[in-house]
């Protein structure tokens, strides 16, 4: 745990996915079509603590779906990069816009598309329901499952462990 607390005392930017991790991943279809997403209200406010403190929130996802897009102005997202799926290559242009070092940043992540970005973090969490293979390289498996307060516990660690009050 003491190599943990190092770590994610360094945070600076928090990245995440949104299947899986800020919704349970279920996609939830109407009678005529809609596909609708569920997102756990303790997730927004870990997006508006870590705001509050000076940390951003950027959404990495390889969906392009305006649900995500609604939520994440709702919520005051920092970033949103939609249609995303080498989630790797991203690193660089985020250390470079928040001059920041890639042992500075976080990574929320649960499936096979995450496992490269989530190599390549100072900081990697994935959902206790996240493939096994996630599980194996990340840092922390977190008590929650997707889709209820992942977001909001790896953002409590991180205001904790800095010693910000919630």
């Amino acid at each position: 745990m003491k190599k943990i607390s190092i770590k994610i005392r360094k945070i600076k930017v928090v990245l995440t996915d949104v299947d899986g991790v800020l919704t349970d991943g279920g996609m939830y279809y109407t009678t005529k079509g809609d596909v609708m997403k569920k997102f756990h209200v303790r997730d927004g406010m870990g997006v508006t603590l870590l705001r509050k403190n000076n940390i951003p929130t950027v959404i990495v996802t390889k969906e392009k779906n305006k649900i995500i897009q609604q939520w994440s102005k709702k919520m005051k997202i920092d970033k949103l990069l939609m249609g995303v799926i080498k989630k790797e290559t991203i690193i660089e242009k985020i250390c470079k816009n928040y001059g920041v070092d890639t042992s500075e940043i976080c990574y929320i992540g649960d499936d096979i598309n995450d496992l490269g970005l989530l190599k390549v973090v100072g900081f990697s969490a994935t959902p206790s329901d996240g493939i096994v293979e996630a599980q194996k390289i990340c840092d922390y498996v977190c008590k929650n499952n997707g889709g209820n307060g992942v977001f909001r516990e790896v953002a409590n660690m991180i205001l904790l462990s800095q010693k910000v009050k919630l």
